[in-house]
């Protein structure tokens, strides 16, 4: 079932760029860099092995003034060298080093896409945030895009320690970009729907409301299963490849970040609350010989591969009211309801849903990057009739 799952895909879930955006140059002797972009003292171009046998092709951007680690898993039909710059920026701005990847098959990487190599990858790249540049799981932010969401959501369920969760234009489940189903069967690939409620940090979710891709409500609706909500951004206008162009995009970012910073640990913290009973193991790669692979697999084989239908939406959600109203006094569930009002009417969300200003040339710089990187050809998992 697996390989099946892996074949469907392929077919019609992954479109790197053919041919890739840059090449892999030696600066200096057993010093990496990458073709077309500038070579920076604070910028390690690294080739990472994954235990599936790949090399992964991996960017590390320091920040002398960053207290956080973003792990960024970009979208579809994209790799390092359209992404290098946007990278480079958000370090700057935000205050944070960044590690970014190409996915197998996708750049560089070797290999070819599929869905278990998207796990083995970010897992290759995350092991190497601790064992070569020292950064502790509790300082680590997942941010996702598109189909990153896939991999990150899938890291994110193994990492109990894990400061945040960024997710910008994620999808529900590849099926469910294509077909509106209710319930999740095997052969679907990136079950982020039945991984969300599994990751126990605050998660902020980016979406645009115009998006045509992959609609609104998967977002709103991957943010309504959250255990920890931080407050969303909806961009009133926004499609699927243009929200680092609107000032709201960069400017919440920024707060979320400062945020995170604040609360310092997960102990204690108003944002970041431990839930009694939390069923998921600790992944401690410093502590522990056992490969989190092995974890992985166990899981997967009860998500990807059960043949008990998941029950639909509607039900789960009336099955965590029922908990919830066991839980919690009415307060908290009155709360809830007014949360879930202002995510059907973003119009009244606080959080720039209202008319957004235009996309602007430059928006920290980052508007006219963007664009001359041309990132708007992102189609994922919408297949040319070439490639049926």
């Amino acid at each position: 079932m697996g390989a099946v799952t892996s074949t469907m895909a392929a077919k019609f879930a992954f479109f790197p760029p053919s041919p890739p955006a840059y090449e892999l140059e030696e600066v200096v002797k057993g010093k990496l860099g990458m073709s077309g972009v500038a070579a920076r003292e604070t910028v390690d171009v690294l080739r990472l092995d994954t235990k599936r046998g790949n090399q992964v092709v991996a960017v590390y951007i320091k920040n002398p003034t960053a207290k956080l680690t973003l792990l960024y898993s970009h979208g579809n039909a994209a790799d390092l060298g359209h992404m290098y710059e946007l990278f480079y920026e958000l370090s700057a701005h935000l205050r944070v080093n960044l590690m970014g990847y190409d996915y197998s098959g996708y750049g560089q990487s070797t290999g070819k896409p599929s869905e278990q190599n998207t796990y083995y990858d970010i897992e290759a790249v995350y092991r190497c945030l601790e064992e070569k540049y020292g950064v502790e799981e509790e300082d680590v932010i997942l941010y996702g895009q598109s189909v990153g969401s896939g991999p990150t959501l899938d890291l994110a369920t193994r990492l109990p320690r894990l400061r945040a969760v960024i997710l910008h234009s994620p999808i529900l489940s590849g099926i469910r970009v294509m077909y509106p189903v209710k319930r999740t069967y095997w052969f679907d690939i990136y079950k982020n729907i039945d991984k969300i409620p599994l990751v126990g940090c605050p998660v902020l979710v980016i979406h645009g409301t115009a998006d045509d891709v992959v609609d609104w409500s998967h977002g709103k609706q991957l943010w309504e299963l959250c255990k920890e909500k931080y407050e969303p951004l909806w961009i009133k206008g926004g499609n699927h490849c243009d929200l680092e162009l609107y000032p709201q995009y960069i400017k919440h970012l920024k707060k979320f970040i400062s945020a995170i910073e604040k609360s310092h640990s997960r102990n204690g913290s108003a944002l970041t609350m431990d839930q009694p009973g939390n069923h998921r193991k600790s992944t401690d790669f410093r502590d522990t010989s056992t490969p989190i692979i092995d974890q992985r697999e166990k899981y997967r084989l009860s998500t990807d591969q059960g043949d008990k239908p998941r029950q639909s939406t509607d039900r789960r959600e009336k099955s965590r009211t029922s908990v919830d109203g066991k839980e919690k006094s009415r307060t908290s569930i009155d709360r809830r309801e007014k949360s879930r009002k202002s995510v059907d009417h973003p119009e009244k969300s606080i959080n720039g849903t209202d008319p957004p200003e235009k996309a602007r040339n430059s928006i920290d710089r980052l508007g006219g990057m963007m664009r001359s990187v041309k990132l708007c050809n992102i189609d994922c998992f919408k297949p040319t009739a070439t490639s049926m």
